[in-house]
């Protein structure tokens, strides 16, 4: 029975039409709208290899290169489990690519992997993903690393109930105290790189605390976090490692277990560290000096521009080039007067054009033609690696020569004819020197061994190359791998020699004198990376220099040394002062060198304090090839099967909730499934709530096996809109009080089907084709009470008239573009853009047609200037059917200042006509001036500062329109609506983007200045 009704609040209708302006937004979830690409540039055809505690899943057709890796990964086991007291519950996954350009290609995670990653490990299916090293002994480094991660996360791992199992508490702890652990457990106490960055901190007197290590931005957490681990472990024994480990892991609270168990305080256990090093490092820096005293420094490393490295000196000695991070966004080649130290140059521009994907900047450096007028270095674009060779007139680039039977191609270096080329170059995971001829365009290789050999150069009489290798101190039966040495090679007989330095350290990076008689090299003889010399005809080996720090690039095997070919001037990187900078000498006396030095005996440069340790069992297991080590071996080989494993399920969400019109229950569930190498991935989702009729689910399946990623989506999604109405009337002659409760329902069923193909990193092309289906419904749920008593008197629910089914197929193409890099809140420098059509035919027939272009410049560091144009319309008959929800522009990610919910129900009808918001069809153009509040302020290091705060002031403005109401471009009536303002944007800690600004809106009347706040990133 239903009341008569006397009056209705118009809330109702207003808040129905508010459900309608949010329930669909003009753009695509940025995920899919735009974003670079990951490129599958190859196919791989993978096996897996079987150990007593590995899957080993590789590629390639050499056996022997495999099975050496997976001697080491047993190896490592055995240490490992030694140390941590700990068995993995699983066999152990592990992935290797045969270079750092197949790696990247890896389909096992779908995150941009760039050059500085050198391995990794998952944590739902806790694999080991990583590509083959320059060297025996890189590779080796990296597994034991890695596998460092698989024990924590195994020891770590939450024993939930069923399949959700929570993740491993080690996700909550510290970079420090994971990857320093990591670093520790795989290179042990005496570790010459990190030892430097200790000297250096200690002399700088800038140490920190165990607590400011987490600020990894501040404190690199490998470096420092291998330095405490080593302190703590040299004075409570390496077996602490593991209980640290296992309570931090059942606790999540890495301070309280470190106290437990060491039974001193954090703050304590800092002073002692710090007073440890100042001890054992004092030695050191009485018997030693600064690189300025041996010559100018000619690029200064600071907090801005951190890291100077691989000099590559003109043959005159008048410039060089080398590789810094004074671009904001990447690695680049910058070219240095030798005198002035003015950058004269930025050669590479990697991070806006796809052209190279990599400049190979850790492992390698280029070369000048002894001529001078072409310089060249090793790259990868597209997948592939490369010889770039530049005219040193323009520093543009002349010529590409693309060697894809090859992986990566470092060091390269010219004959003094300038027809050949040499470099060191990963190949079937190994590397080997090789040879290319200018004029024949033919390459030829000079070794063809496991051993790692590189840094090549090539002698000024042309008679030999010399190079770096593993192949005299490593002994392959047992895996012994022993220091880098130096050695000559025939470019044309391939015969190898010896160049007897020091056999027990490592050699490195070798460079020619102008006249072929003495090479100039880095070694680490005493500890320290320093320059010497060896003078080939009498044997005599000198130190150049003997430095507080050491000779450094990024890595401990990176390039940092370079000789003139004409004149003989050396420049060299070193790190100093927290940063990379590079010194230059030119002194005969000084270059013509000294008897090696002998530091005190008190001091231990290349060992991390404390020297005395409370037992050294870890250094004992690294020393011990044998330990672990099985025996050589023919392990078993079977093919890769693609097969679909769970690899995560999400938290159940569940809610609850009551009103006058009953009890409401809802929850979620999601699956997620894959391969193990991520060719198939499967996802499922499904939402119960207390009606079955708003139920949601999912399914969707993607295939990245190869170039051409393709996949599909099954859905039901339904949208429900609710409102409440109140008003009197009257049932049966009794006065009463109704409540009224409206739904109306859009029920969405999809089945689409896309595919994509990436062009390189920045542009793709798109097409998704399906069925849509879209149902509605609606009804008023109604309590009528009696106003005498409040009594529940009736309650109804009724039907409503809703609009007709719709049913169409679609298919939409796109080209996208993106090379936009973004900062904490949104883009910084770059361009974006995505063209669009759709066309859509069933009982409805249209087209929708995007074109969104964004443009983001930088005229001054730290002034981001950023502009958009779009627009997004539908046409044909049938783009004005009431069906379809108008497109709204007033969101305040679109046009701000009109956002539906900033108009308040007694504004005046003349204020402001708001069904100029709404339309078929749209365009909207953005002007932003962003820049970092803090950062800009100098508060902080970095581009932000303390904290990722970025202010901005825009310009908006705006315009929609459909057939009946045109835009004034078109001859209607409908003219563009503008705002301006300012206001702050914030990052919080990767969960949420927050802003707030203060708007005001030119064609509004009502308002005038007003607050509004942003969830949203910047356009």
């Amino acid at each position: 029975m239903k009341p008569d009704k006397t009056s209705r609040f118009p809330a109702l209708v207003s808040f129905v039409a508010a459900a309608v302006l949010t329930a669909v937004a003009v753009l695509p979830a940025r995920a899919q709208y735009f974003g670079q690409n990951k490129v599958q540039y190859d196919r791989f055809d993978f096996k897996i290899m079987k150990t007593e505690h590995f899957d080993i899943y590789f590629y390639g057709e050499d056996k022997a290169v495999v099975e050496m890796a997976a001697r080491m990964a047993e190896r490592w086991y055995a240490r490992l489990s030694r140390i941590l007291r700990h068995e993995l519950r699983k066999h152990q996954p592990l992935i290797l690519y045969t270079s750092h350009p197949h790696f990247e290609q890896t389909t096992t995670v779908q995150e941009t992997l760039t050059e500085g990653t050198g391995g990794f490990t998952e944590v739902f299916k806790r694999r080991i993903v990583l590509p083959y090293g320059g060297t025996l002994a890189e590779t080796d480094h990296v597994i034991g690393h890695e596998l460092v991660h698989a024990f924590q996360y195994d020891i770590t791992a939450q024993m939930g109930s069923g399949l959700t199992a929570g993740l491993p508490n080690a996700l909550r702890l510290p970079l420090w105290f994971i990857e320093g652990m990591a670093e520790y457990l795989s290179i042990g106490p005496v570790d010459g790189h990190t030892a430097m960055w200790m000297r250096d901190a200690v002399k700088q007197k800038k140490m920190p605390t165990v607590k400011q290590l987490q600020n990894s931005y501040r404190y690199f957490p490998y470096r420092y976090g291998q330095a405490l681990w080593a302190y703590i472990c040299g004075r409570w024994g390496d077996l602490v490692i593991s209980r640290i480990m296992k309570d931090a892991g059942r606790a999540g609270d890495y301070e309280k277990s470190m106290e437990k168990i060491l039974g001193i305080s954090l703050k304590q256990l800092s002073a002692d560290w710090h007073a440890s090093l100042e001890r054992d490092f004092s030695p050191v820096f009485a018997s030693t000096r600064t690189a300025a005293s041996y010559g100018p420094q000619v690029v200064k490393g600071s907090e801005e521009v951190g890291l100077n490295v691989s000099p590559s000196l003109s043959p005159d000695g008048t410039r060089f080039v080398f590789l810094s991070s004074k671009d904001l966004f990447s690695i680049e080649m910058f070219v240095t007067d030798t005198k002035t130290g003015k950058m004269t140059e930025k050669i590479t521009r990697t991070a806006l054009n796809p052209e190279f994907q990599s400049l190979q900047f850790i492992y390698s450096s280029g070369s000048w033609k002894p001529s001078g007028d072409e310089f060249v270095f090793g790259a990868v674009g597209k997948g592939k690696p490369l010889l770039a060779l530049l005219d040193t007139k323009t520093f543009k680039v002349k010529r590409q020569i693309v060697i894809p039977e090859l992986g990566e191609i470092l060091n390269p270096t010219w004959s003094p004819d300038g027809k050949s080329i040499a470099f060191s170059a990963l190949a079937g995971g190994v590397t080997d020197l090789f040879v290319y001829d200018l004029e024949t365009d033919k390459w030829r290789r000079l070794t063809d061994d496991v051993f790692g050999d590189i840094h090549p150069v090539w002698s000024p009489d042309g008679r030999w190359i010399a190079f770096v290798t593993e192949r005299f101190n490593t002994h392959l039966p047992t895996l012994s791998l022993g220091a880098y040495q130096l050695a000559l090679i025939d470019p044309e007989t391939g015969e190898v020699r010896r160049v007897e330095t020091f056999p027990y350290a490592d050699s490195l990076n070798p460079q020619w004198s102008p006249d072929s008689k003495t090479l100039f090299f880095v070694s680490d003889r005493n500890g320290i990376r320093n320059i010497y010399r060896h003078d080939l005809d009498t044997g005599r080996l000198a130190q150049v220099t003997n430095l507080q720090t050491g000779v450094s690039g990024i890595s401990s095997v990176s390039p940092a040394l370079t000789v003139a070919g004409g004149t003989g001037q050396v420049a060299y990187s070193v790190y100093d002062g927290g940063n990379y900078s590079i010194y230059a000498i030119d002194s005969p006396d000084i270059l013509n060198g000294a008897e090696p030095a002998e530091l005190s005996a008190k001091a231990s440069p290349a060992a991390l304090p404390p020297l005395e340790r409370q037992g050294s069992e870890l250094l004992g297991l690294i020393r011990n090839p044998l330990f672990g080590l099985p025996e050589e071996e023919s392990f078993p080989v079977s093919a890769y099967s693609s097969k679909l494993r769970l690899d995560y399920v999400s938290q159940p969400q569940m809610a609850m909730g009551a009103d006058r019109f009953g009890t409401y229950i809802g929850g979620g569930l999601a699956f997620y499934w894959s391969d193990m190498l991520g060719y198939q991935n499967l996802a499922t989702m499904f939402q119960v709530n207390n009606r079955l009729i708003d139920s949601a689910v999912l399914l969707g399946y993607m295939n990245s096996a190869s170039r051409w990623n393709w996949g599909a989506v099954l859905q039901r999604i339904p949208y429900v809109y609710g409102s409440y109405g109140y008003g009197y009337g009257s049932l049966d002659g009794e006065p009463v009080y109704y409540e009224e409760e409206y739904l109306f329902r859009q029920i969405n069923y999809d089945l689409s089907a896309f595919i994509s193909y990436p062009f390189n990193r920045v542009q793709r092309f798109e097409v998704t084709g399906g069925l849509s289906y879209i149902d509605y419904d609606a009804e008023i749920n109604t309590l009528v009470y009696s106003l005498y008593d409040n009594y529940l008197l009736a309650r109804e629910r009724e039907k409503l008239e809703s609009p007709d089914s719709l049913a169409y197929g679609y298919v939409a193409a796109a080209v996208v573009y993106d090379s936009s890099i973004y900062g904490a809140t949104g883009p910084l420098i770059g361009q974006s853009y995505r063209l669009e059509v759709s066309p859509r035919i069933g009982n409805l027939t249209f087209s929708q047609v995007l074109a969104d272009y964004r443009k983001y410049v930088m005229p001054v560091r730290p002034f981001t200037l950023a502009f958009r144009f779009l627009h997004f319309g539908r046409y044909g008959r049938g783009a004005e059917d009431e069906r379809l929800w108008p497109l709204y522009i007033g969101y305040e990610s679109l046009l701000r200042g009109y956002d539906y919910y900033s108009f308040s129900s007694d504004s005046s009808a003349e204020a402001f006509d708001m069904n100029r918001l709404f339309g078929s069809r749209v365009a909207i153009a953005n002007m932003e001036l962003r820049f970092p509040l803090f950062g800009l302020l100098g508060l902080g290091k970095g581009y932000y500062g303390i904290f990722p705060i970025e202010a901005y002031a825009f310009y908006d403005v705006g315009v929609a329109w459909d057939e009946t109401n045109q835009a004034w471009f078109l001859g209607g009536d409908r003219k563009p609506m503008s705002s301006v303002g300012a206001g702050l944007r914030a990052n919080l800690f990767g969960y949420l983007i927050l802003g707030v600004h203060y708007v005001h809106p030119f064609q509004r009347t009502d308002r005038n200045w007003y607050f509004q706040l942003s969830l949203s990133p910047a356009f």
